[in-house]
């Protein structure tokens, strides 16, 4: 029992030193009030003019989990080529093993539309649209043309014009 002594006073500190620190950052931190101004999104002071690009699709970190799990398999079967002379029946049954719960993790990313690059499914509700609460309210009236900025102009948009 001596020789675990050790270990018991790590975990122990190990667990004082996680739980004092999550109680002094609750005590010490400065309390959030969020406003919209805070809830506004920011980009170096420019208020953005239309809405933000919808959420990043989930077909794109499954294909990084399809990444990672090939190259663990590479890792793993790398030094098991070398010594497989050695290991016998017993390393061919552990890799045989070790490849079908590969394939069976890339077939459910498969199955979930990992490599569908088609057109994305819309929700039937859709999402809420940003409101003039969420952004920050700009000082001034458009016209005057504030922090050195052009007055929008009222023409018609045209070809070669933005609109």
């Amino acid at each position: 029992m001596a020789d675990y002594l050790p270990i018991l006073i790590l975990i122990i500190l190990g667990f004082l030193f996680a739980s004092l620190s999550f109680v002094g950052s609750a005590l010490l931190a400065p309390k959030k009030r969020p406003t919209a101004a805070k809830l506004a999104p920011y980009e170096c002071g420019i208020v953005p003019g239309i809405d933000p690009p919808t959420r990043f699709p989930v077909r794109f970190y499954l294909v990084a989990m399809i990444f990672i799990i090939f190259d663990i398999e590479v890792v793993f079967l790398y030094p098991w080529a070398v010594i497989f002379r050695q290991l016998r029946s017993f390393g061919l049954v552990e890799v045989l093993v070790f490849a079908v719960v590969v394939f069976v993790s890339f077939v459910y990313l498969v199955g979930n539309g990992a490599l569908s690059w088609g057109p994305s499914k819309r929700l039937a509700g859709g999402m809420p649209s940003r409101t003039s609460d969420s952004t920050i309210a700009r000082i001034g009236t458009p016209s005057e043309g504030t922090d050195g900025e052009q007055a929008p102009s009222t023409a018609p948009a045209g070809p070669g014009r933005a609109a």
